[in-house]
């Protein structure tokens, strides 16, 4: 089927031959924000619509938001009330000022500043679930709310990943429905552990089988778990345990089958996969040995691993990206920026420093969320 978004999926997804890379503005510069927006601009129009498009997108590139943010989060002021010190708690000390003091216009500023021309928000760590399952659906649902009254409000801004209160499996159900069918979220948002369970445990399947029977979107955001947060005290666990959650979560979903069992859930993970992609080859040649893993994954880790789609947000560096291309197809990356944990420009500004093709570039930057999301497409 020869239409835009197809001709733009198949131009993510196609083997390509050797990258010829332009030189990239300074580091940290404006110049080089505005050259990734331009590039982006322009191979997506190419794509789009043909070279007459892309000349136009040439002649406009600086003005136009492009990018899809698909790490985004929002601090609705009932979450604040309910989570303030919680939210300080999980900072660590490293808390800036800007995530306390969020507003809606604050993301629209630092989107216009960088090129965003849509944020998919959510909640961040620590989530609504704090030990009480109606506290948590209360809050779940007003967080839901305010997310959907602010796409509303801006629309072709904002979309939303819903935060739903697991560990509590029927409040969760509830909420999805609500959230899909109601509010029109573009999916649901998840925590790599919630206390000491991962999202493999099986007392979350009738969830992840609801997720699957819808086709969802899952967006993993990570925590802190309770076994974890005080292994080395004098090292931040934000800076290890994070990422680490990551992989124990994709680890849990692996090794449970749930990834094998539901496989229409399409999931995105946080930070480049946290530090799956170093580990990926450990853990595919060594659970090929054991009979009892192997069956839960009977296509093999690699291909599992291979269709989860993942975001770049504090990852845009050479290493974690040369482990997370070689792991997974360009078509599963997507452009994230951890607002307002972190600047939008950090990863717009880092990405134009990878050595990547301008398709890749647009492919990261808006076309492999398209392919994700199509509403987005406009």
């Amino acid at each position: 089927m020869n239409t835009p978004a197809a001709r733009l999926r198949a131009s993510s997804l196609a083997p390509r031959g050797p990258k010829r890379h332009a030189p990239h503005p300074a580091p940290g510069s404006e110049t080089s924000r505005r050259e990734f927006l331009k590039s982006i601009a322009v191979a997506g129009a190419s794509a789009l619509f043909g070279p007459e498009a892309a000349a136009f997108a040439q002649s406009q590139a600086g003005r136009r938001q492009w990018l899809i943010d698909v790490h985004h989060h929002i601090l609705p002021p009932a979450y604040l009330a309910e989570a303030r010190e919680r939210v300080i708690a999980q900072g660590q000390g490293f808390l800036p000022a800007r995530v306390l003091e969020w507003t809606p216009q604050s993301s629209l500023s630092e989107m216009d500043r960088n090129g965003v021309a849509t944020a998919i928000v959510s909640v961040s760590t620590p989530g609504v679930w704090f030990g009480d399952a109606k506290a948590a659906r209360t809050l779940a649902r007003k967080c839901n709310d305010y997310a959907a009254r602010l796409a509303s409000d801006h629309r072709g801004r904002f979309g939303f990943f819903a935060a739903v209160p697991l560990p509590d499996r029927e409040g969760s159900l509830r909420e999805i429905s609500y959230a899909l069918d109601e509010l029109k979220a573009d999916g649901i948002g998840l925590m790599t552990s919630y206390g000491d369970r991962w999202p493999g445990d099986p007392a979350y399947a009738p969830v992840f089988e609801e997720l699957n029977r819808r086709n969802a979107t899952v967006y993993v955001h990570p925590t802190g778990p309770n076994c974890c947060r005080e292994l080395i005290p004098f090292v931040p666990y934000v800076f290890t345990e994070l990422p680490h959650d990551t992989t124990r979560a994709i680890s849990s979903l692996l090794f449970s089958g749930s990834l094998a069992k539901f496989p229409d859930v399409r999931f995105i993970f946080s930070h480049a996969g946290g530090t799956m992609p170093m580990v990926a080859g450990r853990i595919s040649r060594q659970s090929a040995q054991r009979k009892d893993l192997a069956a839960k994954v009977p296509r093999g880790v690699e291909y599992e691993l291979r269709r989860l789609y993942y975001e770049v947000a504090g990852s845009a560096n050479r290493p974690a990206i040369a482990a997370l291309t070689n792991l997974v197809p360009m078509s599963q990356i997507l452009f994230g920026s951890d607002y307002p944990w972190g600047h939008i420009g950090v990863t717009a500004d880092a990405i134009t420093r990878l050595g990547l093709s301008d398709e890749d570039l647009e492919a990261i930057g808006r076309g492999n969320a398209i392919a994700l999301m199509p509403r987005w497409k406009t």
